[in-house]
């Protein structure tokens, strides 16, 4: 081949080589943005401050003592939603009790639209016979809880109660039985205290409403 011809060729490979590094660079440095971004910035309003959350909680804590005493109780929550609400509500309570836990996916990647749920992972310990609490982040559409709870029966519990954090008073269905209920909140894509968009936003510490342009 002519020296002319290899030349040219050799430029032409080490320009798409350039080319295609400068496109991974830019989809790298994308992704950063969009992982390390200031979280408040997008945020379109806090509907529930961290201070707020904790008040909450404590009375959450002490309406759950009223009800179970010291008779024993299994708190089974679901994963990964209500993580922290369960860390938080757990040390309030003073009491022993055991600790369940299971995982539900429903938002699957990117959308705010909640889909058939799917049991990724089953109960991590036996329940039958014992006095059980489920808390969850938010009822919503109400199809995770509906299925969790319908779970949860054909494991003979003793008894069931349910405990969420927030509930859409708009879209949350009447039949869904909710016995303690943090906030009820308007129907807006919520993020933080554990609730996520895209798995992102979790450790958000109040809760808010994410900007529409993000989703």
């Amino acid at each position: 081949m002519p020296r002319a011809q290899t030349e040219t060729g050799t430029k032409s490979a080490a320009w798409s080589d350039r080319r295609d590094t400068a496109s991974a660079a830019a989809t790298v440095s994308r992704t950063r943005d969009r992982y390390n971004g200031p979280m408040d910035d997008e945020i379109e309003r806090i509907l529930i401050t961290r201070d707020q959350i904790q008040v909450r909680v404590r009375e959450l804590a002490g309406e759950i003592v009223g009800i179970y005493g010291h008779t024993g109780l299994t708190i089974v929550a679901i994963l990964h939603g209500a993580l922290i609400f369960l860390a938080d509500l757990m040390r309030e309570i003073p009491f022993k009790m055991q600790i369940a836990l299971m995982t539900v996916s429903s938002y699957r990647g990117a959308t705010t639209q909640s889909g058939e749920p799917v049991l990724t992972s089953e109960l991590s310990r036996g329940i039958e016979g014992q006095h059980v609490l489920l808390v969850d982040d938010i009822l919503d559409t109400g199809n995770t809880l509906r299925f969790v709870q319908q779970e949860i029966e054909r494991c003979n519990p003793a008894s069931l109660r349910t405990c969420v954090l927030l509930r859409k008073t708009g879209k949350a269905p009447p039949e869904i039985k909710t016995d303690l209920v943090g906030f009820d909140i308007e129907d807006r894509f919520v993020v933080g205290y554990g609730l996520d968009y895209n798995n992102l936003y979790r450790n958000y510490p109040h809760i808010g409403v994410l900007r529409a342009e993000l989703y």
